[in-house]
């Protein structure tokens, strides 16, 4: 019966995740175009290459762009994450404070997350322009959507602006679980702030918190529109591995761009695992023990 009840979704999901992720993995495997056979015809159309997609995205020409890609894309995750989840926690330790004007601070702090990326990169272009706001503000004329590391500033400036409100949405949450009387027990027996805060307030919010990071993490990887929107396609500084699979398929190296996606697939897969795995993010069983330590 169980199966019977599951089998509609479990229909779905193969049709909508499983053949998509079939169908790239075994285009990566052909290539698309004209070429010569092993007695020297040209053939047309589709032709089965095996792994020799792989090989030249890390061994052929395109080595070294598949690098730059795969460092810029490791970069912009971690600096991203990192500042989305100071500031997504102080934002949450904010809007959880009782004061006249919550409810007006609390929907001014998630305005930016709600704004579509690609609007929200046009609006960063116009500040970081050559006579923008950023450098007014500094008093120094910079190129910031220009190729090398002020576009990687620029870039990680608007998406930690854009982007930290979601972690602070969501830390908010699990603040909101935390019963009053377990930090009023913690400041009778003496704790300061600090303490309470690392002995009591984030131990209680940690799933909500890997929840949080895990998502960020997995869409910090896939990053296309807003380097794209900001500083532009095809440049060395903000390249990433979605963007090397994009300009693939632009130009019908569909064979290649499946490779690309492949690997970017694995990547996030492996990144997920070791997040899940060594960092203890059991989040759903840890999310049922802090109810049930709530409740006691």
């Amino acid at each position: 019966m169980a199966a019977l009840l599951l089998s509609p979704t479990l229909l779905v999901l193969a049709l909508v995740v499983g053949y998509p992720v079939l169908a790239g993995l075994r285009e990566s495997l052909y290539a698309r175009g004209s070429g010569l056979d092993a007695d020297g015809f040209v053939v047309q159309g589709n032709r089965f290459v095996g792994l020799d997609n792989y090989t030249s995205i890390f061994e052929g020409d395109r080595a070294d762009a598949f690098w730059n890609a795969f460092t810029n894309t490791t970069f912009f995750t971690l600096t991203t994450v990192a500042l989305e989840t100071l500031i997504g926690v102080g934002m949450a330790l904010i809007m959880q404070q009782a004061f006249r004007g919550r409810a007006l601070v609390r929907a001014s702090i998630l305005v930016p997350w709600a704004i579509p990326t690609a609007i929200s990169g046009l609006l960063w272009r116009w500040i970081f322009q050559a006579d923008g706001a950023a450098n007014a503000v500094i008093g120094h004329q910079v190129l910031w959507t220009a190729d090398g590391f002020p576009a990687k500033l620029a870039v990680i400036i608007a998406e930690v602006w854009k982007t930290s409100p979601f972690i602070g949405l969501l830390v908010l949450a699990g603040l909101q679980m935390i019963p009053r009387e377990v930090h009023e027990a913690a400041r009778v027996d003496g704790a300061s702030v600090w303490q309470r805060f690392v002995y009591v307030t984030l131990p209680l919010i940690k799933p909500a918190l890997l929840v949080a990071v895990l998502f960020r993490m997995l869409d910090v990887l896939r990053m296309f529109d807003l380097p794209a929107v900001l500083v532009g396609v095809n440049q060395k500084s903000v390249e990433t591995l979605t963007m090397l699979a994009w300009f693939e398929a632009t130009n019908l190296r569909y064979g290649s761009a499946a490779a690309y996606a492949t690997i970017l697939f694995a990547y996030i897969a492996l990144i997920a695992y070791l997040f899940v795995k060594l960092l203890g993010a059991d989040i759903i069983g840890e999310a049922r023990r802090t109810r049930k330590a709530a409740k006691r």
